[in-house]
């Protein structure tokens, strides 16, 4: 039997509410160290259930333009994999667990092992590792598994029924299903091929499966709860600290900015339509 974690648990409870988790990403050191931690914890505070914090690398080939600016800017502010663990450590003690996002190279540069110690003692409850491939995550399975992580994979539209039971077979806490192909951003609608891609890794796995890329208002987040566990947004987040600009009254208009994006994205998932698909 799978031991419950921090994640499995959130999961769990917002099953029991008839909903889907909200999960929401935000780089760390950005707009700075402390207006990061300001905006992950304003959008707990609003709804969000499950926060991914981005681990800032200088060749996100996988993000689209609004979060390699934010990560941009994060990197000229000197962020580094410890300024992330201890974004990671501060959004923790909010209670919701908190989540890496990261390429792996920057975790090869620290430490496989090392990486998933610390990352454990700063409260983080796992790693969502976009190009990581299960093929060659052993190693960073073995170290997760001793630090009592979840370790996060991805499928896609165009991944084979068999790739989508190998990722399920490694991954925990949840299955992350990228909606569309190509980088992350917002999208006027939410992709037709993401419920089939639900359904398709439903038939591999129990784990809950959340869906991102994309998402980025109350009704697209209703849409993706009507048939996912999970709905992920993170260039919403993004865009709206982006705007608001990097001046201390500007830091402090986007984490407004934030929180009201969070509270829209809550009632979403909690509106979700009777039909859910699996189910």
């Amino acid at each position: 039997m799978t031991a419950t974690t921090a994640l499995s648990a959130a999961f769990a409870k917002a099953g029991a509410e008839d909903r889907a988790v909200l999960v929401g990403y935000l780089p760390a050191g950005f707009p700075s160290a402390d207006g990061a931690i300001s905006a992950a914890t304003a959008m707990v505070e609003a709804g969000v259930d499950v926060v991914e914090i981005g681990l800032p690398y200088s060749d996100p080939l996988m993000d689209g333009p609004t979060i390699q600016e934010a990560v941009h800017r994060a990197l000229l502010g000197g962020t580094r994999t410890l300024d992330v663990l201890h974004t990671v450590e501060a959004v923790a003690r909010t209670g919701a667990p908190t989540l890496v996002m990261t390429y792996w190279n920057p975790v090869e540069a620290y430490g496989v092992q090392p990486f998933a110690r610390d990352l454990a003692a700063a409260g983080g409850a796992g790693v969502i590792t976009p190009d990581l491939v299960p093929e060659e995550a052993g190693p960073w399975l073995e170290a997760a598994g001793a630090a009592g992580l979840d370790p996060i994979f991805l499928v896609a539209p165009s991944s084979t029924d068999a790739r989508v039971a190998l990722v399920a077979s490694v991954t925990r806490g949840f299955v992350y299903a990228a909606s569309t192909m190509g980088v992350t951003g917002t999208r006027g609608q939410v992709s037709g091929r993401a419920a089939e891609l639900v359904s398709r890794v439903r038939a591999h796995t129990e784990l809950p499966v959340a869906v991102g890329l994309g998402v980025s208002s109350r009704e697209q987040a209703a849409e993706v709860a009507s048939f996912a566990d999970g709905v992920i947004v993170g260039s919403a987040f993004v865009s709206r600290l982006l705007g608001a600009g990097t001046e201390t009254g500007g830091v402090a208009d986007g984490v407004a900015g934030v929180r009201e994006l969070a509270v829209q994205l809550a009632e979403g998932v909690r509106a979700r339509s009777a039909g859910r698909v699996g189910t």
